[in-house]
């Protein structure tokens, strides 16, 4: 039971730079959650957070209020150790696609309970839905049985999980409070802890396509996701990564699909076969699956071994892995205007543009074109000539070229280097907790 308070004292507490309570914490979370605290004190709170901030024993005390709010998943009965991995979100980021399978073919369960894309960031979900029959909506019943027959489940999260976060989320989202690293916090580790996965491995990522801008941004909200975590008894790894520049070479939900074919399949862009596999491996070694051997998920993944476990999965969820995706009914290219060197390609910039071209969503009510994208053509580092295509945009509405070609003309520079051209490297750290 939570003790009895007052909304404007809490908030008081916090707007004058006090510390929150446990019992305060619990209540106003509750309180919110059945709807004795109105949008507008909540709104007030969570500017009061924003502004003041949290210390790590309220931020883990009001995710564990999260999670309190609601049901857990019980995976019990799942016969193999179980790890998620959750991303902070970016363009071309379609990793959550080859990792499932992969890191069930190496011997864990993985109940990936993913979201929908909102502006310039991808959804996992719109994605998949992007496959003809497949479905989001899984019962619990469900999810364990397809952890136990396949490994692997890709779906949205239950509706009794941590309510008290969708209401809040969809708060921050039109108060100005997003960007609160407890607010943040809170959010990612309740609906994960809430999950009852035995480990969890964060992709936090920094660089114009990022939520986190800068690298020292996405530091602090990776140690206070891994701190909660081990609040929480939680085996939790998060690695820094880059979202400077697109992952791989497609943005959209159908085209990301195809690319994330090319990957199980043995193929596809390096950048994104690279970072999958450095996520499968911690969250391998979080469970304690040797990663040498047959269990090696770089081998496997050449092997094409996991698109076997994709297959199972899409047919699970009522999907037809082998019927063509959709395409869009538009396609137009946008060439260099000069000769050189690609020397950078703004993530941001690209996912503005296949959001103005249907891939995305402004509202969480809107539609998404399963088939709107964008596929780059040039990466930076390799040289074109004048008049060679940097980008093939695909549309369902020609009416919607123009605002992504105005995008992409922002995103790209081409010119004559001054310095040889390094690739930033894809992972920049990795911070362990002391439960991992």
């Amino acid at each position: 039971m939570t003790g009895r308070h007052d909304a404007v004292d809490v908030i008081r507490t916090k707007r004058d730079g006090g510390r929150l309570s446990d019992s305060q914490i619990d209540w106003v979370i509750d309180a919110y959650t059945r709807g004795v605290v109105a949008d507008e004190q909540m709104s007030a709170l969570a500017m009061a957070i924003l502004l003041n901030g949290m210390d790590g024993a309220e931020t883990a005390r009001w995710t564990r209020a999260m999670v309190n709010s609601g049901e857990r998943l019980d995976l019990t009965g799942v016969e193999r150790p179980t790890v998620d991995k959750h991303s902070t979100g970016g363009v071309g980021d379609k990793i959550t696609l080859p990792l499932a399978p992969l890191v069930a073919t190496c011997g864990a369960a993985v109940p990936q309970l993913s979201g929908r894309g909102l502006g310039h960031t991808g959804g996992t979900l719109d994605k998949l839905e992007s496959i003809p029959g497949w479905r989001a909506a899984l019962s619990p019943a469900e999810i364990r049985a397809q952890l136990n027959s396949v490994g692997a489940v890709i779906c949205a999260p239950t509706d009794g999980l941590a309510p008290a976060d969708r209401k809040l989320y969809a708060l921050r989202d039109v108060t100005g409070t997003v960007e609160s690293v407890p607010l943040i916090a809170g959010s990612i580790m309740g609906k994960k802890i809430a999950e009852g996965v035995d480990a969890l491995v964060l992709d936090v990522k920094s660089g114009s396509g990022a939520f986190m801008k800068t690298e020292s941004a996405a530091r602090e909200l990776a140690r206070a996701l891994v701190e909660i975590g081990d609040q929480h008894g939680l085996r939790t790894t998060a690695l820094l990564t880059d979202m400077s520049t697109p992952l791989g070479r497609t943005v959209g939900n159908a085209v990301e699909v195809a690319e994330s074919v090319e990957v199980l399949r043995g193929g596809g862009p390096a950048d994104v076969v690279t970072l999958t596999v450095e996520l499968a491996r911690e969250m391998l070694r979080l469970v304690g699956v040797d990663v040498e051997g047959a269990a090696d998920p770089a081998e496997v993944l050449a092997s094409g071994r996991a698109y076997e476990t994709w297959c199972r999965m899409i047919r699970s969820q009522g999907g037809d892995p082998d019927a063509p995706l959709p395409t869009a009914a538009h396609r137009q290219e946008v060439v260099s205007e000069t000769a050189g060197t690609v020397l950078r390609m703004d993530a941001y910039q690209v996912g503005v543009a296949a959001w103005r071209l249907g891939a995305g969503r402004a509202r969480k009510e809107d539609a998404v074109s399963p088939g709107a994208g964008v596929r780059l053509l040039a990466v930076p580092g390799e040289t074109v000539a004048a008049g060679q295509p940097l980008f093939e945009l695909y549309t369902d509405d020609l009416d919607l070229l123009p605002g992504a070609r105005s995008a992409l003309a922002v995103a790209v520079e081409v010119g004559e280097p001054v310095a040889p051209t390094t690739t930033p490297a894809l992972v920049t750290d990795v911070i362990r907790g002391s439960t991992g």
